[in-house]
Parts: C-alpha cells; structure tokens; sequence
C-alpha cells in the first residue's frame, strides 16, 4: 500500500502520480476570470477554483486575475469573494492562501488598451513565478453580447505566443439566445480562436450528482435491464428556486427560464438520463461517444407541443414581503419573460416511445429543490392482489441534485403490525 501523506492544500501520495496528463501543475499558470465582479464568478466560478486549490489540482503557484468593469482594490475584490469561499471546510490557513493568488484589475471588455494592461500585469506575475513555460486561461463570466468585444481584445494583447505556452478559453452558457445568434456568435470566436483553444461549457454537468448518473446507470446491473418504456412510466425534471431574480431581472429578462435553465442544465441531464450506452467513458474517447449519444436523444426528440406547455410568471405574495418579477426595477415595464414553465419531451425511438419526459422549472417558489424522478410502471395484477381500499404507489428512484445530494429509492413496504397495510 503507498504511503499517503496530507498536506495543508491537498493530497500527496509517493511513489504515485496523482496528477497524469496535468503538465500544467509544473508551469506557470495565469487565471483570468473575465466578469469577476458579477454573480456567476462569485457564486460559481471562485468556489469551483478554490476546489481545484484544496485538491493541488490548481498549484500554489498559479495566480488568477479577476477582470470586470467596476472598479475596486484587490483587497475590496478578496473582501467580496471571502463570504462564499468560508463555506469551504478548510483552515482558515489555507483559505488566506488562496485569497493571496487573487487579484484584480478594472477595464472596458472592448477596450484594447484596457487588455494590454491586463496582458502587461500578467507578465509580472507570470516572470516572478521563474517557469519556463507559461500558460493563459481565461474564463468568460459574461453575458455572450459582449463576447466577441472582450475576445477580439484578448486576441490581440492578451494572448502568451505558443513557444511559451498555451492559451485557452472558456465559455459559460449561455451561448447565444437562439440558433441565429448561437451561429452568428460562434462564427466570430472562431474567427478569434483555434477550436481546440475554445472549451464551451455547462456547469450544471459539474455537479456531482449529474456526473454520477453515469456511473449508476452502467455499473450496475439491476437498473440498464429496466432503462426503458416496458418499465418506466415518466421521468420527471424538477428545478425550483425559492427566490426571485434579486435584482438580476435586466440578465434574466433578456433570456427568461426556458433559456436559462431549461434548454440547457436540465436538457443535458435529459440527454444522460436517457442515451443509450456510449462505447467508452474514457479520455477523449469518451467525450466524443458520450456527445455522439446525447445527439442521437436530441434528433429523436419530436417538437414541443403547445398544448402540453404552460408558461408562468411569480406575482407578489399576500403579505408583500416578495415583490412580484416586473416590480424589480430590472426587469422593462410589461414583460412578459416566463419565470415558470413546465412541458413535456417525447423521444420517438425503440427504448423510450410512449414514455412522457416532464420538465418543470422556475423561480420563487415555495422551495429549493433540483431532482430528476424516474416512476416505474405498476407491478403487474398487484390491484387485484391487495385491499382495493389501500393504493399501491409505484416505484420510484430519485436523483437529488441539490439541496443535499442523494440518490434513494420509492419502495411499497408494510406497516409494522398485524395490520396488513
């Protein structure tokens, strides 16, 4: 057995290589999170590096550089990101040294020569780090009107030439906000950059629970045999917000709960949910079996119907302590951006036809709560079998991606007793 010895940021075993295929760990390594002040980076993007900090996937050395519009001091900018990072079970040691490797800078996204200081900064630390190879990722936490501004700035000062280094960017959804927009859009990052300098990604296939769906439905042999329509009855998508949109209804109002969170979080865990079986999980291989496959769901899919479609939008409560969505001052006067939607996919191929897959999302409601529900059909003459008077109800597994991650299965048991309910 290898000795395991912890340190104060991660994980450390001798004599084995934690870390194949992450070359970067050993080179110097700038960070650029492109919209730090807003609130995807704060809530999404900075817990999700300081991850990588307490797993030494990030290494010490590497530092990362907040870039926005507004203006303030590192010291403000550490002061805004700490509430969020003390979540994090850590020392308060090493949560201070993460909150080192952070800075940040103020600029126009379009601005040329707001990029070239930027690039000039980058330079310091990165020569100060004394590596020999220098690597560049940069984070676009940022609305997609602004992407082509910011990229095509970065593209021209921003970039480490490829004898030093690599140079990376990553796009958060949303990507567009319609087919049109979405080509337009990708024609001019491209023009920007190569494709395998372009990661576009979804977060929501971060979470833990999504990325376990895989391995709950291929590793293990009682639930693959039952996968299909002579088994399951529904499958139901579930994300619920207790909230509204806070003063965020000018972002929200652009692309409303459909966009937001429909056609991409919960539609990618509906590609998961009910692919057939890629070839591989492994490496690039993977990668590309597992997109192959979520594509086949996608072309099998049938156009939405209307009449199977229900839009919504939160008003206020009867005790007015949650104002209704067009009262934030955000949001234009007479919108009529969905905060709540709920319809139903069919998928028209040999192992779901029939099975109705229910989507339902929205904001300000009465709880937190994001789960998939998959209901299994009636055991067969089991309403004859028992009291007409008691109801079977049907099986059902459940997948819980927040609050408090879980996996547990809906099973008919008997009460304790003589009684045979």
């Amino acid at each position: 057995m290898a000795q395991v010895q912890v340190d104060a940021v991660g994980l450390k075993r001798s004599g084995e290589d934690l870390f194949p295929g992450c070359d970067y760990r050993s080179e110097a390594l700038s960070i650029v999170v492109v919209g730090a002040s807003g609130d995807l980076a704060r809530k999404k993007t900075y817990p999700s590096l300081f991850d990588l900090y307490l797993t030494s996937f990030l290494p010490a050395h590497a530092k990362i550089v907040g870039y926005a519009r507004s203006k303030m001091s590192d010291e403000e900018f550490r002061g805004k990101i700490r509430p969020t990072l003390e979540k994090k079970k850590c020392s308060p040691e090493v949560l201070e040294g993460f909150l080192e490797t952070l800075s940040y800078r103020s600029g126009k996204y379009d601005s040329e020569e707001d990029v070239a200081a930027l690039h000039q900064y980058l330079e310091e630390l990165e020569t100060a780090a004394g590596k020999s190879h220098t690597n560049r990722l940069f984070y676009f936490a940022i609305p997609p009107s602004v992407f082509s501004g910011v990229g095509g700035a970065i593209k021209n000062q921003a970039l480490v030439s490829g004898q030093r280094g690599w140079n990376r960017l990553v796009i958060e959804k949303p990507f567009g906000r319609d087919l049109e927009s979405f080509e337009k859009l990708n024609s001019v990052m491209k023009g920007l950059f190569h494709e395998d300098q372009i990661y576009r990604i979804d977060h929501y296939l971060g979470k833990e629970m999504v990325q376990n769906i895989l391995t709950l439905r291929f590793a293990n042999s009682i639930y693959e045999p039952v996968w299909n329509r002579n088994y399951i009855n529904s499958v139901t998508f579930t994300f619920k917000e207790d909230f509204g949109t806070a003063g965020r209804g000018g972002y929200f109002d652009e692309f409303g709960i459909i966009r937001d969170v429909m056609q991409n979080h919960l539609l990618q865990v509906l590609c998961i949910i009910a692919m057939e079986p890629p070839y591989s999980l492994k490496g690039k291989e993977g990668a590309s079996s597992i997109r192959g496959a979520k594509v086949n769901v996608l072309k099998s899919i049938e156009p939405l119907r209307l009449d199977e479609t229900v839009l919504g939008q939160y008003v206020a409560d009867d005790v007015g302590k949650n104002p209704g969505y067009t009262e934030d001052e955000t949001v234009p006067n007479g919108s009529l951006a969905p905060t709540f939607a709920t319809t139903v996919f069919h998928i028209n191929n040999t192992r779901w036809d029939g099975v109705p897959f229910i989507m339902k999302a929205g904001k300000a409601l009465n709880e937190k709560k994001s789960e998939v529900r998959i209901q299994f059909g009636s055991p067969p003459g089991c309403s004859a079998m028992f009291d007409q008077s008691e109801t079977v109800v049907r099986n059902e597994l459940v997948l819980r991606m927040q609050p408090n991650e879980a996996i547990y299965l809906v099973m008919n048991m008997k009460s304790p007793g003589l009684d045979e309910r």
